[in-house]
C-alpha cells in the first residue's frame, strides 16, 4: 500500500507543475529550479498544494480530537466522513495501532489527494511507561538521563502510531500556586534551556524519518508560567526586557536545536493573546530566531480570543493565522466548531486574511509530514510488532525505577535517621501509601495506571523477609470532600474511607505502636497539581498535618514522604519532622523507586529546581532575584526597619533553589581561576575540588552561580551558568572544572541588543544557590 501511495502522490506531483487545480478556490503553483527551494520537500509541497481546494487546505490546518474511535467505527463517525472529505490534517489523543490504522487508511486510501494525518498525543513524561513529573525529572539534574527518558517515550509512543508529543513544556514560573509548574522545569532560564535541548534531542534525534521518534513541540509560547495570581490561563504583563533576560530563554533553546513545532500559549502578551501575536509569532519566533517549522494553537486557542475581548469568530480567526497560527487544536471540541474549518473562508471572502497565508501554514503542515516520512510510508508507525514488544517492557521499567530514585530530594535528615534498615517492624501510614493511579502525577494520559507499582508495594519488595511492614490509610486525601473530588479526577481516585476522621486515626495510631519506625506517605494527589489546579494554600491538607502531627507524638521515629507537584509551604513539618524524602510522584515504578531511597540502596541525589517559600506571602520567589536600593542586611531574619523586608516573616526561603541533601556529606575547597582577567573573546577555567567526606558513595550537583557587579541596566544577584552531576566514592577528591565563556557573560540590555559589559563579575561554586564560595573575574574591552 505504501508504494501504491508513492507512486500515486508523484503522478499528482508532476501534474501539479503543469496545471492548476480543477477548483476556482485553488492556487495557480509556478515551476522553480531546484536552487530556488528552501527546503528538500518544497517542490513537492508545491505540486500537492497546487492541487488542493479552498477546503482541503483549510482541512490541512484542522486538528481535531478523536475521541475513543474504534476499529469499525472510524469510517462511519463524523471524524471520519470529514476525513474522508479532506478536511482534517491531524488527530490528537487516539492511541494504539489498530485505531490509527484505520483513521490513517481512510485518509491516504479514501480521500481526494490521500494526503497522511499527523497523530499527536500528550506524551509528556513517558509513555505508557511513566517517569518522574517533569519537575521532577528536572531535579536530577542529570540531561543524559533526561534525554534518554524522551527518547524512551519517544520508542514506546512511536510504536503505537504516535509520530508527535505536545512536549517539552518549558515555562519559567516562580510562583507554585501555579499547578502546571509541575509540569515545567523550574525557576530558572539557564537550567530550563538545558533541559529544553536534551528533551528535544531525547523525542527527535537525528531523523524525523525514523520510524522511533516523535516530532516534539516545544509550549507554551509564550509566559504562560508567569499567570498573574497563579491563576491558569490568567493574563501575564511584563517588561521587554525581563522577557529576555529571565523568560524567553528556554524556548529559544529549543529552537536552536531543532525543535519541529511550538504550541501557542492561552495568556496575552502586551495586551494581545498569545494566539494572534504577530510580533510574538511571526517577528520574533520566525524572523528573529528564524523557526521554520509549524505553530499550532492549545486547546480551543483560537476561539479563548474572543473572550479576552479582541475581535468576534471572523476577526479571531483571521488574527490567529495572520500572527502566524498555522494549525487549529480542538477547535472540533465539544464546546466549539473547528475554528479555521467554520470561518477560515468567510474571512478570506472578507479580504480579512490573504490566500497566500492560508497556502504558507499548509505548506508547512506538509512540510512536517514529509520530514516525518508520512508522505512516504503513511504506516511507517503502525507496526503491531513494536507495539507489542518495545512498549512498557521490563528494561523500560528498570530504567523508570531509577530514573525515580534520582529525582528523590532529600529535604532533612535529623540525626541521619535516613537511610533506614531493613529490619524490625515498619509502619507506612497515609492515603498515598497504598494508591497506584496517583503514582504517576498529573498528566499521564496513557500511563498504564493499574500496573502503576504502589508505595506499599515496593516497600513490601525492597525489604522482603527482613522486616515486617504494616499499613494504614490513616486519613482521607483532605477534611473537604468537594475538594479531594476535584484534586482526584481522570480516574486517579483516593477511594474515600466510609469511617470517620478518628476511626481512621485511631487505626493509624494502633499501627504505629506497633513500630520501630513511621513511613508517613502524605501530600498532593495527582491532580493536584497540573493543568487548572491553582492553589491559594500550598499547604500539606489540615486533615493529613493532623495525622502527621498525631504520629510524631507516638514518640517513634518518622521519616515523612512527601508526594507533590510543586513546591509546598513547610515549616512546620521541617521544624517537627526528623526526615523528609520529597518524591514528587515518581511515575510507573514509583514504590520500588522510593523504596530504593528510603533504605538507601540508593543515595538521594536530586537538587530542587523551584524555591520552596516559607509562606505562600513570599510568592513570587526566586532565588536569581535582584537587589534593591534597601537589601536586608543580616543573615539571621532580623527585622530591620526601612529595609526590604516582611514585618512577619524572613527574607529567605525555607528551602533553595539548587538545594537537596544526600546521605554522605561533600567538601568543597580550592576554588579557582586560571585567570584573573579576560577580553572580549577570552574565557575563564574555574575548578573547585569536591570532597566525599562521609560514609557513603554518592553523587553531587556541583553548580556554578555568577554576579555581574556592575551593569548599564541591574542584574540578579546571582545566575547559575554551569552544573555537573559527579559521583564521587566517599573518601574521595574530585576536581570539577567549568568553562565560562563572554556568552555566558551576556544579557539583553535596555535596548534588548545581547551584550556583554566590562567589568568585575563574582564567581560562585557549591552545593545550591545561596553558596557563599567566591572569586572574581574582570572582563575587559
Amino acid at each position: 500500500m505504501a508504494k501504491q501511495f508513492s507512486l500515486k502522490l508523484i503522478t499528482f506531483s508532476i501534474l501539479a507543475f503543469t496545471l492548476t487545480s480543477c477548483d476556482s478556490n485553488s492556487t495557480a503553483t509556478t515551476t522553480k529550479t531546484a536552487s530556488e527551494y528552501n527546503n528538500p520537500y518544497e517542490a513537492q509541497v508545491d505540486s500537492i498544494l497546487g492541487l488542493m481546494t479552498l477546503d482541503e487546505k483549510i482541512g490541512q490546518l484542522n486538528l481535531p480530537v478523536s475521541g475513543d474511535i474504534t476499529t469499525g467505527q472510524g469510517k462511519s463517525s463524523d471524524v471520519g466522513k470529514k476525513i474522508q472529505k479532506g478536511l482534517v490534517g491531524g488527530m490528537f489523543n487516539i492511541k494504539s495501532v489498530e485505531k490509527i490504522r484505520a483513521v490513517q487508511k481512510i485518509a491516504v486510501e479514501e480521500s481526494r489527494l490521500k494526503i497522511p494525518l499527523l497523530f499527536g498525543m500528550d506524551v509528556i513524561h513517558g509513555y505508557e511507561t511513566t517517569f518522574p513529573i517533569p519537575l521532577g525529572l528536572s531535579a536530577t539534574w542529570d540531561m543524559e538521563l533526561i534525554e534518554k527518558t524522551a527518547r524512551m517515550a519517544a520508542t514506546e509512543a512511536s510504536a503505537d502510531g504516535i509520530n508527535w508529543t505536545f512536549s517539552p513544556m518549558v515555562d519559567i514560573s516562580r510562583d507554585p500556586r501555579w499547578g502546571r509548574v509541575s509540569e515545567g522545569n523550574g525557576e530558572d532560564p539557564y537550567l530550563g534551556s538545558r533541559i529544553a535541548e536534551a528533551m528535544v534531542r531525547g523525542y527527535q534525534q537525528d531523523d524525523l524519518s525514523e520510524n522511533n521518534t516523535l516530532m516534539a513541540c516545544v509550549k507554551h509560547f509564550a509566559l504562560y508560567g508567569a499567570s498573574e495570581a497563579g491563576r491558569d490561563y490568567n493574563t501575564v504583563d511584563m517588561s521587554k526586557i525581563r522577557m529576555y533576560n529571565e523568560y524567553l530563554e528556554p524556548y529559544k533553546a529549543a529552537i536552536d536545536a531543532g525543535v519541529g513545532s511550538v504550541m501557542a500559549s492561552f495568556n496575552e502578551i502586551d495586551g494581545v493573546p498569545a494566539t494572534g501575536n504577530k510580533w510574538l509569532l511571526t517577528d520574533l519566533l520566525r524572523e528573529d530566531w528564524g523557526f521554520n517549522g509549524f505553530v499550532v494553537t492549545d486547546y480551543t486557542g483560537i476561539y479563548e480570543m474572543m473572550a479576552h475581548g479582541v475581535g468576534n469568530e471572523e476577526e479571531v480567526v483571521a488574527q490567529a493565522l495572520n500572527a502566524g497560527i498555522d494549525m487549529d487544536m480542538a477547535g472540533d471540541s465539544p464546546v466549539a466548531t473547528a475554528a479555521f474549518v467554520k470561518s477560515l473562508k468567510d474571512a478570506l471572502n472578507k479580504g480579512m486574511v490573504k490566500i497566500e497565508d492560508i497556502d504558507t501554514a499548509v505548506k508547512r503542515m506538509l512540510t512536517a509530514k514529509y520530514e516525518l516520512g508520512l508522505f512516504d510510508d503513511p504506516y511507517r508507525y503502525l507496526d503491531s510488532d513494536r507495539a507489542k514488544n518495545e512498549v512498557f517492557t521490563d528494561e523500560n521499567r528498570a530504567f523508570a525505577r531509577k530514573v525515580g530514585a534520582e529525582s528523590t530530594v532529600l529535604l532533612k535528615n535529623e540525626d541521619n535517621l535516613l537511610p533506614l534498615k531493613k529490619e524490625g517492624t515498619i509502619a507506612l501510614i497515609g492515603p498515598l501509601g497504598n494508591n497506584a493511579v496517583n503514582m504517576a502525577g498529573t498528566w499521564s494520559v496513557a500511563t498504564r495506571q493499574e500496573k502503576s507499582n504502589p508505595f506499599l508495594a515496593g516497600l513490601k519488595t525492597v525489604v522482603g523477609d527482613q522486616a515486617k511492614v504494616l499499613y494504614a490509610k490513616g486519613s482521607n486525601l483532605d477534611y473537604d470532600l468537594e475538594l479531594e473530588q476535584r484534586a482526584t479526577m481522570f480516574g486517579k481516585s483516593i477511594p474515600r474511607d466510609g469511617r470517620s476522621d478518628k476511626e481512621l486515626l485511631d487505626e493509624a495510631l494502633n499501627i504505629a505502636n506497633k513500630a520501630d519506625v513511621i513511613v508517613a506517605a502524605i501530600g498532593e494527589s495527582a491532580e493536584f497539581s497540573g493543568e487548572s489546579s491553582s492553589r491559594t494554600d500550598i499547604g500539606i491538607p489540615q486533615v493529613q498535618k493532623d495525622l502527621l502531627n498525631a504520629l510524631l507524638k507516638t514518640g517513634k521515629p518518622v521519616v515523612l514522604v512527601l508526594f507533590t507537584g510543586r513546591p509546598l509551604e513547610l515549616v512546620e513539618e521541617h521544624k517537627n519532622v526528623p526526615a523528609i524524602l520529597n518524591v514528587w510522584f515518581p511515575g510507573s515504578e514509583a514504590g520500588l523507586a522510593i523504596s530504593d531511597v528510603l533504605f538507601g540502596d540508593v543515595n538521594p541525589s536530586g537538587k530542587l529546581t523551584a524555591t520552596f517559600p516559607r509562606s505562600v506571602g513570599q510568592i513570587p520567589i526566586f532565588y536569581n532575584h535582584k537587589n534593591t536600593g534597601r537589601p536586608l542586611m543580616n543573615e539571621e531574619g532580623k527585622f530591620e526597619k526601612f529595609r526590604s523586608n516582611y514585618i512577619d516573616e524572613r527574607n529567605e526561603p525555607l528551602y533553595p533553589f539548587g538545594y537537596g541533601l544526600s546521605y554522605t556529606t561533600f567538601d568543597y575547597s580550592n576554588l579557582n581561576l586560571n585567570t584573573n582577567t579576560i577580553g572580549m573573546d577570552g574565557s575563564v577555567e574555574v575548578s573547585v575540588e569536591v570532597t566525599n567526606s562521609g560514609d557513603y558513595d554518592g553523587k553531587e550537583v556541583v553548580q556554578l552561580y555568577i554576579r555581574d557587579v556592575v551593569g548599564s541596566v541591574t542584574r540578579p544577584l546571582k545566575e547559575l551558568k554551569g552544573f555537573q552531576k559527579v559521583e564521587i566514592k566517599k573518601g574521595e577528591t574530585k576536581t570539577v572544572t567549568f568553562n565560562l565563556t563572554v556568552e555566558d557573560l551576556k544579557f539583553y540590555n535596555s535596548d534588548l541588543d545581547f551584550v556583554a559589559e566590562p567589568g568585575k563579575f563574582h564567581v560562585f561554586v557549591g552545593t545550591d544557590s545561596t553558596t557563599k564560595m567566591m572569586a572574581e573575574f574582570e572582563l575587559t574591552k
